[in-house]
């Protein structure tokens, strides 16, 4: 691949270009580079406000020039899973995964063909949907639902406002005078670039914060006045009994909930006891989330009287076993204390997201690796999913991403251990997997690893032989953002970065639309791509209305937009709701959901409640495992990725944090080897005793790479060998609600 976006020679030469790796943020980086090697690397420094990059994206070179780098095609030698390959040329590998891919659909249907994959290090050209589109026009494939980041929101969004993204823009922070973060740490987990500097600002300014975490987060310690530790998977219990508090003392914004939401009658009667005989007092959610009535109440009555409020809901709340209904009651209670649609407040819901189109940002039609590929034939042989309302809505634009012939995720395992025969879709042969390191992330690592083992051939895309990619037949290496040439948008907001290609791709590894491409001539599907980079990359460009000039963004490598003013997310709707109805049944904010409703299951109720989780602190199951795993963010992954960065896993080491009260009882001291464990699974991980997590709870870090001894013990520290691989009713990953035990080893 030739590099275009700078002069070659001797003298250091310094590129601009957009990191992009899955954290929450997309943030500018200055590479130098020497006689084609990367030096070092810096981040903005221009005019405010500054992108910042983090420590992963500054020390990205350590993960382009890592020794364990992925340069060349690879065929697995030994026993699936011992990671035993050999070197073999571009040329066998892709006819051999041609000829498999077409050995499976001939004998088995298209539907054996599984594709999954995640969104790691990819971008609007080079990523997973070149390959879904390869795969359609190979005849069709099956595939995968369920969001791992946030299904439970995406739920709560759809159904409540009628819209899949949500979020002021960060710079509106500055006009809130009480900010809450529920569940989200910004401190570590970018969660758009800029955040930080605003919470700091905001704080400086006046602003009360409060965290609320069963851990006392980086985020609580450096900007909060206050710290409320809450017990996993009860956070919506406080939700309600704040809702309690505020209706008791008639502090709700009345006129805002008659014009602008539906359905708080029937919320009110569940708040206050008439449907089911328990009203949901403070003292009522006390006994349920640790939290003091005293806390409840305050915080109640300060979110009502403290305007504008912005009520922030983080992920991590959302991905348990009610996960929707914390993002649901964080809808009501903004509604309820009218601050929704207006600067300063918030319109939660969806994970402390804030998507591009919300501002405006657009790239043309051909962005994501789309190209026009059509619709999977395994997908439209299918009826839609009963429960998929989310399906339903994405179906009007097109989308076939509720059709019955897809299994959530998280069931995926199952699905290939016990086919058809298991009451499954399809009896799956072939498993085609793009930057996702599964058997890693997805809950349940033991059992994913032995369906691994059951299919009949795996071909994987990578950077690393990961704990996934051990279990590939065929190994094809990528190359990094650093290696060609991408686009990126939003991720701090709003801009547009060009992603300039800095060296050389490393050996022989290339980007996602060489292999597709490449892969697709051997597959009989001449007219795949028929453009080369560059010239999809202008394509994209031309559909903006922001960029009018490529070589210009190109040189440059970002393009901020300027807004006039802050973005409040539903302002239109809130100042002029006949000329700009929510797009929901009823053109309101829906508290009662007449979508959930028409479903039917006591188990997604129409107005948010709080319904006890599996494995909580009160099941029987506590007599075994009686403690409560969160698996959280570490600031030195991104997910799985870094993982293997020697500089970055000195940073902070992988452990399990443990409060000294449980320690204690366990004979536990700081630093020592211990044995976490569950029905699942078992590991060996250093313990980390602190005050800074809430008794009763543990917290071992999501992302760490999976290892498993001989006897099948971890010794890695991947926390999904405790997670459960079972869903919300509405397909939110499970990863905060499990129950382990420790002891000392």
């Amino acid at each position: 691949m030739a590099i275009d976006n700078r002069e070659q020679g001797n003298a250091e030469q310094l590129v601009t270009t957009v990191c992009h790796s899955h954290c929450g943020g997309a943030c500018p980086l200055k590479v130098h580079v020497k006689n084609g090697v990367i030096t070092r690397i810096e981040t903005d420094s221009g005019d405010g406000p500054q992108y910042r990059a983090c420590a992963k994206g500054r020390s990205y070179r350590y993960r382009v020039y890592a020794p364990d780098r992925l340069k060349f095609p690879m065929k697995r030698v030994g026993e699936r899973g011992k990671g035993e390959f050999k070197r073999i040329s571009w040329d066998e590998a892709l006819d051999s995964v041609a000829t498999e891919i077409n050995r499976v659909k001939n004998l088995y249907g298209p539907s054996a063909n599984l594709f999954i994959s995640s969104r790691g290090d990819v971008c609007w050209l080079h990523n997973d949907a070149l390959f879904e589109r390869l795969l359609i026009r190979a005849g069709g494939y099956s595939t995968f639902w369920g969001s791992p980041s946030g299904e439970a929101g995406l739920f709560a969004l759809i159904t409540s406002y009628g819209a899949p993204g949500t979020g002021n823009s960060r710079e509106d922070l500055l006009n809130s005078r009480l900010i809450i973060l529920w569940g989200w740490n910004p401190a570590v987990n970018c969660s758009f670039g800029n955040t930080r500097q605003y919470l700091a600002q905001a704080r400086e300014a006046g602003t009360r914060i409060i965290a609320i975490d069963p851990r006392h987060t980086d985020s609580a310690a450096i900007f909060a006045h206050k710290w409320i530790p809450i017990r996993p998977g009860t956070d919506n219990a406080m939700l309600i009994a704040m809702a309690y508090v505020i209706i008791a003392r008639e502090l709700q914004d009345q006129s805002f909930l008659d014009k602008y939401t539906y359905g708080f009658g029937q919320f009110k009667d569940y708040v206050l006891g008439k449907e089911d005989g328990i009203a949901k007092t403070a003292a009522w959610a006390e006994e349920i989330t640790g939290v003091p009535q005293d806390t409840i109440t305050d915080l109640a009555v300060e979110f009502a009287t403290r305007r504008p409020a912005a009520l922030i809901d983080g992920f991590a709340p959302g991905r348990s076993a009610r996960g929707e209904q914390f993002h649901r009651a964080t809808i009501a209670l903004a509604a309820m204390t009218g601050n929704i649609g207006v600067p300063g407040g918030s319109a939660p819901g969806g994970g402390a997201g804030m998507g591009d189109t919300l501002v405006g940002l657009s790239l043309g039609p051909y962005a994501a690796g789309r190209m026009g590929g059509g619709h999977n034939s395994v997908d439209l042989a299918s009826p839609n999913r009963k429960n998929a309302v989310v399906g339903k809505r994405l179906e009007r634009t097109g989308s076939t991403a509720a059709s019955s012939a897809r299994v959530h995720l998280a069931h995926m395992a199952d699905a290939i251990l016990k086919g058809r025969n298991g009451g499954y879709p399809a009896d799956y042969k072939l498993l085609f997997l793009v930057n996702t390191n599964y058997v890693n992330q997805i809950p349940n690592s033991n059992k994913i690893a032995r369906a691994l083992k059951e299919l009949e051939f795996i071909v994987i895309l990578e950077q690393f032989v990961t704990p996934t990619a051990r279990y590939a037949d065929i190994l094809l290496p990528t190359n990094t953002f650093l290696e060609r040439n991408d686009l990126t948008s939003g991720g701090i907001g709003p801009f547009y970065g060009y992603m300039n290609q800095a060296i050389d791709p490393l050996g022989e590894s290339k980007s996602h639309l060489e292999i597709a491409t490449e892969l697709a001539a051997r597959l009989g599907i001449t007219d795949y791509a028929g453009k080369s980079e560059e010239e999809w990359l202008r394509e994209i460009v031309k559909g903006c209305k922001d960029i009018t000039d490529y070589a210009t963004f190109k040189k440059e490598g970002i393009r901020r937009v300027k807004l006039a003013k802050p973005f409040v997310c539903f302002e239109q709707q809130i100042k002029d709701p006949s000329a700009h109805p929510f797009p929901t049944p009823s053109g309101k904010i829906e508290i009662y959901s007449q979508e959930i409703a028409a479903l039917g299951n006591p188990m997604l109720p129409a107005v948010p409640k709080y319904i006890p989780n599996w494995e909580n602190r009160n099941d029987p199951l506590t007599g075994k495992y009686p403690l409560q795993l969160i698996t959280t963010h570490p600031l030195r992954r991104a997910h799985t990725q870094f993982d293997n960065i020697p500089c970055l896993r000195e940073l902070i080491s992988q452990t399990v944090s443990i409060n000294p009260a449980d320690a204690d009882a366990r004979d536990i001291k700081d630093g020592a080897a211990v044995r976490v464990f569950n029905d699942r699974g078992q590991m060996i991980i250093r313990s980390r005793v602190t005050q800074r997590i809430m008794s009763g709870v543990v917290d071992i870090p999501q992302g760490a790479w999976y290892q498993p001894d001989g006897n099948g013990v971890d010794q890695g520290g991947c926390a999904n060998v405790l997670t459960k691989d079972d869903i919300s009713p509405a397909g939110a990953f499970c990863y905060n609600t499990a129950l382990v035990q420790i002891e000392k080893v």
